[in-house]
């Protein structure tokens, strides 16, 4: 019997690399994709980085 690995994707989040979503940050106006750490909230999700969220405020 082989192992399988587990992973915390959801039916929502995809598992291949090649079919990830993007956004287009809203400071530097780059496309960028989801990360793991977005999965729980990539719908508010708007900046690429903590660089752009914090440029955008000036």
């Amino acid at each position: 019997m082989a192992r399988t690995k587990l992973t915390n994707a959801t039916a929502r989040t995809p598992r291949r690399k090649g079919q990830l979503p993007t956004k287009v940050c809203a400071g530097c106006s780059r496309p960028f994709e989801w990360r793991k750490k977005w999965a729980r909230c990539w719908d508010e999700v708007r900046y690429c980085s903590e660089r752009c969220r914090r440029a955008s405020r000036l």
